[in-house]
């Protein structure tokens, strides 16, 4: 009898030491907790209970490897310690009121497969480290306040499968080796400040079921290999000041019909003409 308690217990607190996290990644969630009010959270920590008990945290061994507090009331900056939570593997802190920046080496993070900080108060760049985190799948950055361009080496996480950075302040074009990521399903950059044009290497982009260009400065031809991206279900590239060209099909699957801005400024419907093979769309 005394050997099968001895053995209970020896599991209990085996499990208890797998379950409770290593000293460092824990001081680096209570710098979290302290830096965004932790107080004044929807859904509070207990500090001196286990971490495996915290909201939003899951644990793999002694190694934090999510991070799940979306809209919990976050007000604060991001710490630059949480780049040294080597481990995690998801950040989603939706809806929060988070202001500052994304931490300069977030490329630290090289198991992150979803990073989701949308609809928050974050501003400056993306940080080129970034491009470095090869394991990510979804980047959800939309509804901020980021500006600057975007990184030129983004065609680095080639498992990305949806990138959406809507309603920001982002400029510049589109990086050529963004086109090289095959995964991409969902590419969402509007109503942003880019400009350029739209490369005919979008239909590299095979995958793609969901295309938002909407409220930019691109401009130049509408490039005719759109029509090769077979997955694609929705489009709207409108609202930029692209001219030229274009099939009907593409006019019809785009969600304003191809709306554009001409040099006065003023939205013009581009008009359908025919041709022998196909209708085309000119601008007035």
């Amino acid at each position: 009898m005394k050997n099968i308690i001895t053995f209970v217990l020896t599991v209990l607190t085996s499990f208890v030491m797998l379950a409770e996290v290593s000293s460092s990644d824990k001081a680096v969630l209570i710098k979290l907790y302290n830096t965004t009010q932790g107080n004044n959270w929807k859904a509070k920590w207990d500090l001196n209970a286990p971490v495996n008990t915290w909201y939003g945290i899951k644990l793999d061994g002694d190694k934090v490897v999510s991070i799940d507090l979306r809209n919990n009331n976050l007000v604060g900056e991001l710490p630059a310690e949480i780049v040294s939570l080597v481990d995690l593997q998801e950040l989603n802190l939706h809806k929060n009121k988070l202001s500052g920046f994304i931490p300069r080496d977030l490329g630290n993070l090289k198991k992150l497969k979803v990073l989701d900080l949308s609809f928050n108060q974050i501003e400056g760049a993306i940080p080129s480290s970034i491009s470095k985190l090869n394991n990510l799948k979804q980047v959800e950055l939309y509804m901020n306040r980021l500006s600057g361009e975007l990184p030129a080496q983004i065609g680095n996480l080639q498992q990305l499968e949806v990138l959406s950075l809507f309603n920001n302040e982002i400029e510049g074009q589109i990086p050529n080796s963004l086109y090289e990521i095959k995964t991409l399903k969902t590419l969402l950059l509007n109503s942003n400040m880019m400009v350029g044009k739209l490369s005919p290497k979008i239909a590299e982009l095979t995958k793609l079921e969901n295309l938002s260009l909407f409220e930019n400065k691109f401009e130049g031809q509408v490039p005719f290999e759109l029509e090769k991206l077979n997955q694609l279900k929705e489009m709207n590239i409108s609202y930029n000041k692209f001219s030229g060209l274009t099939s009907r099909r593409l006019a019809v699957l785009d969600t304003l019909n191809m709306t554009m801005v001409n040099d006065k400024g003023v939205a013009v419907l581009l008009d359908i003409a025919m041709e022998i093979q196909r209708p085309l769309v000119s601008e007035q």
